[in-house]
């Protein structure tokens, strides 16, 4: 499944934040490739332990905790923390899958990749289209500044080529409380018509109360 977050950010502080990032020093996006993935690998990536990089994580963080519609289709147990890329003319990332487990450098943590998500922080470029193979077929992704997508980090995805501008974006996994990724599915869609019916009748009508007792236990039944 592949879910759009709309507005994690305005679009006004996306963009503020990618040409805030944009003027510190870059290094090669091969830092956090795995032995198969810089082979297909062409762009550049923010040094995780530098001041820009803490400033733009913490920001993005800020914004996950805030948004109601991330928490409700990751149901994070980890989040690998934030990073960020950046593709000019001639970079991309050819098709490739995620590793299964990511390990914060600072602490040593191990993580499980179940899902992996990608904040664009700017938009004015040509090219630089995510495609995520799906069974319905390939899926193309390119949103304003300020989306973000989830996608499964099962898929073999791909960044074609950038033919004009930049394209810059965070990018991050979550090690999900629910690892199965159909029951994840079911969870938003039941969580995302109970929102929608609270809206039409109160939270407190019967039925809301009913569904979202449904999605509670659910969820229990389903969390690691």
């Amino acid at each position: 499944m592949v879910i759009r977050i709309e507005q994690v950010l305005s679009r006004e502080a996306a963009l503020a934040l990618g040409r805030r990032i944009a003027a510190a020093e870059w290094i090669d996006g091969n830092a956090t490739s795995g032995p198969g993935a810089a082979m297909a690998k062409r762009n550049r990536q923010l040094p995780e332990a530098g001041e820009a990089a803490q400033a733009a994580r913490a920001e993005v963080q800020r914004a996950l905790a805030q948004s109601d519609a991330f928490l409700s289709a990751a149901l994070p147990h980890a989040i690998y923390p934030p990073l960020f890329n950046r593709y000019g003319p001639g970079d991309r990332f050819d098709i490739h899958v995620d590793n299964a487990v990511r390990v914060e450098p600072a602490t040593g943590t191990q993580m499980r990749a179940d899902m992996s998500a990608t904040l664009f922080l700017s938009d004015d470029y040509d090219g630089g289209v995510l495609t995520i193979e799906t069974p319905g077929g390939e899926q193309a992704v390119k949103y304003a500044a300020g989306d973000m997508v989830l996608y499964p980090s099962t898929t073999l995805h791909r960044v074609t080529e950038v033919t004009r501008g930049e394209r810059i974006a965070a990018f991050f996994w979550v090690q999900s409380l629910v690892r199965d990724s159909t029951m994840r599915e079911t969870l938003w869609d039941l969580d995302r018509a109970t929102q929608a019916l609270a809206a039409e009748r109160g939270k407190t009508d019967s039925q809301v109360l009913r569904l979202a007792k449904v999605y509670h236990n659910l969820v229990r039944a389903s969390a690691l």
